[in-house]
């Protein structure tokens, strides 16, 4: 079964591909979620693409020598996120409240995903999914934020589609220079 916490074999040495038609609907499911970022639907987002015992995080990533044994983050260590469902859920019912004044007015984004890969893992049910992102934010007349990184995320198959199980955020900035991230990657 598959360490959904704690992968011991990177995902960057997977090599089980999965065949033509599953990477196509994987795609599309990627690029349905981007669209559906982009326009702030984040309670349909968390109910059409979340599975129930989702785990999304982001580390903080820390500049260490290359033969530094604890590498550019440690889990249990700082971490932008470090969310389940139900906290999930909170950031989202934030952004409606009145009092999320760095939400209004609101936030453009746009999502951009490459680098698609999809793997099978040993557990039927599951796909390892790597891809790599920006994220350009534009808020008012000057605010922009451009975040670039890639993610690894655990799809599991469901009727009718894919829903996100676990999603492993890597941003390639080390000092994050956003005023906030009222954002999903």
């Amino acid at each position: 079964m598959l360490d959904l916490l704690n992968i011991a074999k990177p995902f960057a040495d997977m090599d089980t591909p999965v065949d033509a038609e599953t990477e196509r609907a994987v795609c599309r499911w990627l690029y349905a979620e981007a669209r559906f970022l982009d326009a702030e639907r984040y309670q349909d987002w968390l109910e059409g693409f979340i599975d129930p015992e989702i785990h999304y995080w982001m580390p903080d990533m820390e500049t260490r020598r290359r033969d530094d044994p604890r590498g550019t983050f440690s889990y249990g260590e700082a971490a932008y996120f470090d969310d389940n469902l139900p906290e999930l859920t909170i950031r989202v019912k934030r952004y409606n409240e009145p009092s999320a004044w760095a939400d209004n007015p609101a936030t453009r984004h746009a999502h951009l995903i490459s680098n698609i890969e999809v793997n099978a893992t040993d557990d039927p049910s599951l796909l390892a999914v790597c891809s790599a992102f920006t994220n350009v934010r534009n808020r008012n007349e000057a605010d922009q934020d451009i975040i670039h990184g890639r993610r690894e995320d655990v799809l599991r198959k469901v009727e009718g589609g894919f829903r996100l199980l676990r999603r492993r955020v890597f941003i390639v900035q080390n000092v994050l220079l956003s005023k906030n991230l009222n954002t999903f990657f």
